[in-house]
């Protein structure tokens, strides 16, 4: 029975990080100018939003935003996933508190990293278009200089 207790009190304490950070972060989404269409992919179900905006995901997604307007250049900003120091202590109370159990939880879920950048913010460049090239123009052909007599 004492076994028993002491591996319910594992489970229950276990997966610090998910317990005090969650599996779930905003990522802040602008861009100069605003109102560019951001496509976040990676998702579940994949999330379009006008900047600036913010969207809910999940901490383990491999997450990438594309920004697209009329006029500009597409731009397409990946995501990584990093470790900071909040997810770290979590992360690191796991072999205090919860064990293998609380350690497996946090790595499956994401519970201890965050996104980055977070904000995501980009600076749309003007398409470029290419001016027409006028044709050269044939000159005459110089008239040849007079020979004196």
């Amino acid at each position: 029975m004492r076994f028993v207790g002491i591996a319910a009190l594992g489970v229950m304490l276990g997966g610090c990080a998910s317990v005090t950070r969650g599996t779930t972060e905003n990522i802040s989404i602008s861009s100069t100018p605003s109102g560019v269409e951001a496509v976040v992919s990676g998702l579940e179900v994949p999330t379009t939003c006008t900047t600036p905006c913010s969207v809910v995901v999940k901490r383990n997604a491999d997450i990438s935003i594309t920004f697209q307007k009329e006029g500009y250049e597409p731009q397409i900003v990946p995501l990584s996933r990093d470790i900071p120091t909040s997810g770290a202590a979590g992360f690191a109370g796991n072999l205090l508190l919860g064990g293998v159990v609380g350690m497996g939880v946090d790595a499956a879920t994401g519970a201890a990293t965050d996104h980055k950048p977070n904000p995501v913010i980009v600076t749309m460049q003007p398409t470029v278009r290419a001016r027409p090239v006028a044709p050269k123009r044939q000159r005459a052909p110089a008239p040849a200089p007079e020979t004196g007599t």
